[in-house]
């Protein structure tokens, strides 16, 4: 590697932090503060010429130093950072100079991006069914078993399959299989003897389901108890 390829990938390492709060946002803006984030920290540690009017902009701001140690600080940071003039040279300095070093930020981010929006929006179409298989599972007399809790969590994840476009497919063979009249109701008519998470046919639904909770910087175990 050379000078230059070892200070980028020192700099992107050092970033991988900011990077990773694509996993807490719950929607686009969130996620361009952090993208915007992630940019102004990778012009710092590459030194760019841009950077420093967009620095000076951000220290010279009092609303910045007011958001100092609050939860605020790194938004307030990367809505200052927008409003420098040089701010639009910088990002596209700085997508110029990772690219001379075979390395595309912008799709970096945007599969993270995507990701992230695709897996919050399976969650949110799926979220009234995980309510209120929740509710029963709470009111089961003498409490639910942990195979009352494999049902439900099936039926939720397959209700996330169904709201993921890659899998769409194997949700629709899998509703015709158990019976399912309406794909929004899976509760409607449901046959437990049906629901036999041993079906080859469920394999791409819970594998793919899991993919994209990853995707989405999530897992289904820390989806299910938001």
């Amino acid at each position: 590697m050379t000078p230059d390829e070892i200070e980028f990938t020192n700099a992107f390492n050092n970033q991988r932090m900011t990077l990773a709060g694509f996993s807490k946002c719950a929607n686009k803006e969130e996620l361009h503060i952090v993208r915007d984030g992630f940019y102004l920290g990778l012009a710092s540690d590459l030194r760019l010429e841009e950077y420093e009017p967009v620095r000076v902009r951000i220290i010279t701001d009092s609303t910045v130093a007011e958001a100092c140690r609050t939860e605020n600080a790194f938004r307030k940071t990367v809505e200052i950072a927008r409003k420098s003039e040089a701010w639009p040279d910088l990002v596209i300095s700085l997508i110029a100079k990772t690219r001379s070093f075979g390395s595309d930020i912008e799709e970096i981010w945007m599969t993270l991006e995507r990701g992230r929006l695709e897996w919050l929006a399976a969650a949110a179409a799926a979220h009234q069914v995980k309510s209120m298989l929740k509710t029963a599972l709470d009111n089961t007399c003498g409490g639910a078993t942990e195979a009352d809790l494999n049902d439900a969590k099936m039926i939720w994840i397959y209700c996330l399959a169904a709201s993921i476009p890659s899998l769409a497919e194997s949700a629709e063979l899998w509703r015709s299989m158990v019976g399912m009249k309406d794909p929004l109701k899976p509760l409607v008519g449901y046959d437990p003897e049906l629901w036999d998470p041993r079906k080859e046919e469920w394999r791409p639904i819970d594998l793919g389901v899991q993919a994209a909770a990853e995707r989405g910087g999530s897992t289904i175990d820390e989806a299910w108890t938001l």
